[in-house]
C-alpha cells in the first residue's frame, strides 16, 4: 500500500496572479532512484491521475507500472502527486479558505507538481509522464510549458481540450451545486448534500460504455448510482466547481506543436468522454511524431484499468525511447 507523503510549497503564484502563502502537496513514491552526482534523480516517472483521483490512482496502471513490469520500477523511480484542487493537496476544502482559495488552471496543476519535483524531490528531468483522462490534460501542459523536461508522454483517455459534451457536462455539474439552496454562493459552513449529490450521479452516465449499462441488470444500476451518490455525499461542492471551471477552459490544441517528448497517445473505442473520433485521433495527429494505439473495453473510459491489453505497444514505445 502506497503511504502518501507531504510537502509546502511557499509563496506559490497562480496564473491569476494570487499568491498562495503556503501550497501543500500530497504525494506518493515506489520505485527505485537513480541518481547523477549531484544527486538529482534521473530516473522519475510521474503519474497524473483524472479528476476524482490522487496518489492512489496509479492502480489504474498497475498492469504495466511495477516490479517486472513494463514499466520496470526495479529501473523507474514513480512520483503520484495529488494534484492542485484535490483533496489532500491545498484545495477549497482543505486549505480552510473555501470560497476564498484562488481559481486556478490546468496550467497552475502542471506547475504545482513541477514545484514539488524541482524544489523539494531534486528532480531536474524526467524519464516520462504518464496522464489518465484529467491527468492527460496535465501531462499534454507540462510538455507544451517545459517540453526538454521529460523524454516522453503517454497521455491516456484524454484531449487536447474541454469541449462539447464534457463542457456541457461540467456546467450542468456546476449549476446542480449553485442551484443547491445550501451553497450559499460557495460560502457556505455545513458542507451542501443535494447539490454535489446530484452532480456525482451524472458522471454515473458516462463513466462505462453503452454496452455495459445494457448489459447491467437494473439492481446494478441503481447500486452504482447510489454509490456516485454517496461519492458526491463526502466531496466538497466548491472542490467539484473550482476543478470543473479549471478544465472548462482547458485548450491546448493550438500548442500541441510546442511539444518535444516522444509521445504515445493511448484511447478506447468505446470512451465517452473522448471518443477516439472526436478526441484521440486528432490528438495523436496534431502532435509531430506521436504514435496512436486504440484498443476496445466494454468498460468504456474506465476502461483505463486495461491497458494491460498496451503492454507490448508501450514496450516497443519505450524501446525505441532508449528506455
Amino acid at each position: 500500500m502506497l503511504e502518501p507523503k507531504y510537502e509546502s510549497i511557499e509563496n506559490f503564484k497562480f496564473k491569476s496572479g494570487e499568491i498562495l502563502p503556503e501550497l501543500n502537496i500530497e504525494y506518493a513514491t515506489f520505485g527505485t532512484k537513480k541518481l547523477d552526482d549531484n544527486g538529482n534523480i534521473i530516473n522519475g516517472i510521474v503519474y497524473l491521475h483524472g479528476s476524482s483521483g490522487d496518489y492512489s490512482s496509479v492502480k489504474r496502471v498497475k498492469d504495466v507500472l511495477g516490479p517486472g513490469k513494463v514499466m520496470d520500477t526495479d529501473n523507474y523511480y514513480v512520483i503520484c502527486p495529488t494534484s492542485l484542487g484535490n483533496p489532500g493537496s491545498s484545495s477549497p476544502s482543505t486549505s480552510g479558505m473555501g470560497h476564498l482559495f484562488p481559481k486556478y488552471t490546468v496550467e497552475d496543476m502542471v506547475d504545482a507538481s513541477y514545484a514539488l519535483l524541482t524544489q523539494k524531490l531534486n528532480i531536474k528531468h524526467l524519464k516520462g509522464i504518464i496522464g489518465t483522462s484529467m491527468g492527460g490534460f496535465l501531462a499534454l501542459q507540462w510538455a507544451i510549458k517545459y517540453p526538454d523536461f521529460m523524454d516522453f508522454i503517454i497521455p491516456l483517455t484524454t484531449s487536447s481540450s474541454s469541449k462539447g459534451q464534457n463542457y456541457a457536462l461540467s456546467t450542468i455539474m456546476n449549476n446542480y451545486i449553485k442551484n443547491d439552496p445550501d451553497y450559499l454562493d460557495g460560502k457556505y459552513e455545513d458542507k451542501p448534500q443535494t447539490g454535489p449529490q446530484n452532480a456525482m450521479m451524472m458522471l454515473y452516465l458516462f463513466g462505462f460504455s453503452p454496452a455495459y449499462y445494457k448489459n447491467s441488470s437494473n439492481e446494478e444500476v441503481l447500486e452504482s448510482i447510489h454509490e456516485m451518490e454517496l461519492e458526491g455525499a463526502n466531496s466538497d461542492a466548491n472542490n467539484i466547481v473550482w476543478q470543473n471551471e479549471a478544465t472548462m477552459i482547458y485548450d491546448v490544441s493550438e500548442e500541441l506543436h510546442k511539444i518535444k517528448a516522444r509521445t504515445l497517445v493511448i484511447g478506447i473505442n468505446q470512451d465517452q468522454y473522448f471518443p477516439p473520433d472526436t478526441d484521440v485521433i486528432p490528438l495523436a495527429e496534431s502532435i509531430q511524431g506521436s504514435e496512436l494505439f486504440l484498443y476496445d473495453s466494454v468498460l468504456g473510459h474506465v476502461g483505463s484499468s486495461e491497458i494491460k491489453i498496451a503492454e507490448q505497444v508501450i514496450n516497443d514505445f519505450l524501446t525505441k525511447s532508449g528506455d
